[in-house]
């Protein structure tokens, strides 16, 4: 097993591997995977030295987390910190975020996991009103105090929902979307959530596989794949796709991000080293759907940090190509 730098995944107290694994495609809202197909990826990962895996309980309506549930049964000697999300098994108002509908989502999330106690509950990107509601916190409170979950934190869209979770004192880690095509919580969000104790996990690392450089203008996803259906928001958040750009316009800025690629890393690997090294990320949670993808991603955390030259041209870039078409929307 491979050894990985570990980093405190904030008011958790417990340490994660800086590249952890995003789960979202192996629930199959990426294209299906099978069972074995996804219990290789997961072994991959554990033996490339990940210690975090991130899901939630809507994918694949419960299947990534009945995988990692029945992974882990069979691994128990991996030491993996599970972080999974409720919310969106309602319609999205506030009202909807109250202690009952919140016993109902864990007490599945713990059966499809296997598991009575929680390492980690994410509320996944809940309507704005939500963060500032003292109602939810004393009811993520009392999980905590009936030993449903250890720890609670929020995944959020926008910069400002963020920085509203920061500042309550229960928050143990914030999931945002950041990648060298998204950076605008660099300003605001990572100096706070550092300042607080409050742990960064970095999500769309890839900007949806746009960093990998592997797609064209003319690539066809297939039809339940949320690259295909979701571009302009159709189904959740435009963000959580290609991190809310045009598709052609992600692609041309794809190619000139691949040439800044190091000498023996991929694209991917260096859009992840990227992330490892803003100050105040605790982990990149990148997805994978084959073993070496996994492998790959991993490997990103052995990488040399990147060179002040490469970091100045990732913002240039951004400030040329990306900011002028979504800044604004961030």
């Amino acid at each position: 097993m491979i050894l990985m730098e570990q980093r405190t995944l904030g008011r958790t107290g417990r340490d994660v591997s800086v590249v952890g694994q995003g789960t979202w495609q192996l629930g199959g809202d990426w294209g299906e995977v099978e069972e074995s197909d996804a219990f290789d990826v997961l072994d991959a990962a554990v033996a490339s030295g990940v210690t975090f895996f991130d899901t939630a309980d809507v994918y694949g309506d419960g299947r990534s987390e009945q995988l990692i549930g029945r992974y882990l049964k069979n691994r128990p000697d991996a030491d993996v910190l599970v972080a999974t999300k409720m919310g969106r098994r309602a319609d999205q108002v506030a009202e909807n975020y109250v202690l009952d509908n919140f016993r109902t989502w864990n007490d599945r999330s713990r059966a499809n996991l296997g598991t009575d106690t929680l390492d980690l509950v994410q509320l996944h990107c809940p309507p704005s009103a939500v963060y500032s509601s003292d109602a939810v916190y004393d009811a993520l409170d009392t999980l905590v105090d009936e030993q449903r979950i250890a720890a609670y934190a929020v995944s959020v869209e926008t910069c400002a929902e963020a920085l509203t979770a920061i500042a309550r004192p229960g928050v143990a880690s914030v999931q945002i979307i950041l990648n060298p095509f998204r950076l605008k919580p660099l300003d605001e969000v990572l100096p706070a959530a550092a300042a607080a104790g409050v742990g960064i996990i970095a999500r769309v690392p890839l900007a949806s596989g746009l960093l990998s450089g592997t797609y064209t203008k003319d690539t066809v996803f297939g039809p339940d794949d949320h690259r295909t259906y979701n571009r302009r928001g159709e189904a959740f958040d435009q963000g959580e796709t290609f991190s809310g750009i045009d598709f052609a316009t992600g692609v041309a800025a794809a190619a000139e991000f691949a040439e800044l690629a190091p000498e023996g890393a991929t694209p991917a690997q260096t859009a992840l080293r990227w992330i490892i090294q803003q100050p105040g990320v605790t982990s990149v949670i990148p997805g994978a759907r084959s073993v070496a993808q996994a492998r790959a991603n991993a490997a990103a955390a052995s990488l040399p940090p990147l060179p002040q030259s490469t970091l100045d041209a990732v913002r240039e870039l951004y400030d040329r190509s990306i900011r002028p078409e979504v800044h604004d929307r961030w």
